[in-house]
């Protein structure tokens, strides 16, 4: 009866607050139902108890030191601590591995150690403040790079994005992104932008960011709750592996990171976890 009743509360949420995200356009909750982790069973993970990155899972994404946007990554700015990554962002007149002066922070991988086909993917995660800051959990396969109309062979699977720190706009600045591209990163690029989901206090507190993937399609959930979906360009039928980032930018969609008058802070990640079906 109870979940019953949650089922129906979750239902109306939404029901009366579409009319506003539409007319107003700002981001949606996510109140959908909860994921149904009793279908799965966990298979890869990664909990960062220890006290460094564990190098048999992560990598750096786009090798270990080199230029992204509009600074550098470099995977010295990943440490491990306090049972949680951390993936700090500064401006350096060094980098970690000696590059030249400039914004720092870093992207990790599983392409090297680990990719799956299908399942249920999560991060628990709290995200970092500051303008020009871009962090990300997301899939990706090299098949993504095929320009055949379809994302069959691979896509960009954004679980979440957070652009929008930059934003004054609180219900705005309090949200996350999520999307899929296929086809390439050129001319030929196929994207679906498939909504902005509102966060409580996503800088401040952890919260969970989740994707189930099937032949069917991509569900979006956030703290366990659906907040939207996606079959753009069909579900990939293709292993993808796994991506964890935060990006610099100087004067783009999440604004410029040189402009910040306050301290960027790291991107703390408690977990990330992999479940197949069972």
């Amino acid at each position: 009866m109870l979940a019953f009743l949650q089922q129906v509360f979750c239902f109306l949420l939404s029901v009366l607050y579409l009319p506003v995200a539409l007319v107003f356009s700002v981001p949606r909750p996510a109140v959908g139902l909860p994921v149904k982790l009793s279908q799965f069973e966990l298979v890869w993970s990664d909990e960062f108890d220890g006290t460094e990155l564990n190098r048999a899972n992560w990598n750096g994404h786009n090798g270990d030191v080199g230029p992204r946007r509009g600074g550098y990554w470099d995977i010295g700015m990943c440490t491990v601590r306090d049972g949680a990554l951390h993936i700090a962002s500064a401006y350096l007149e060094e980098g970690p591995s000696g590059g030249p002066a400039g914004y720092y922070t870093a992207g990790i991988d599983t392409r090297l150690t680990y990719a799956q086909q299908y399942g249920y993917f999560e991060v628990r995660c709290q995200l970092p403040k500051g303008q020009g800051l871009w962090s990300a959990f997301w899939l990706l396969t090299d098949g993504m790079a095929n320009e055949d109309g379809t994302g069959l062979d691979g896509a960009e699977i954004d679980i979440f994005e957070s652009p929008y720190y930059v934003k004054q706009d609180w219900w705005l600045r309090n949200a996350v992104s999520c999307a899929v591209h296929f086809d390439g990163y050129g001319d030929a690029l196929q994207s679906k932008h498939v909504g902005d989901y509102f966060v409580s206090k996503p800088y401040d507190s952890f919260h969970t960011y989740g994707l189930e993937w099937n032949e069917d399609g991509y569900t979006y959930y956030i703290d366990g709750r659906k907040a939207g979906c996606s079959t753009f360009g069909g579900a990939a039928q293709v292993p993808e592996f796994l991506i964890l980032s935060v990006e610099h930018e100087t004067g783009g969609w999440a604004g410029d990171v040189g402009a910040n008058t306050e301290p960027l802070t790291d991107f703390v990640v408690d977990y990330v976890r992999a479940y197949q079906y069972k």
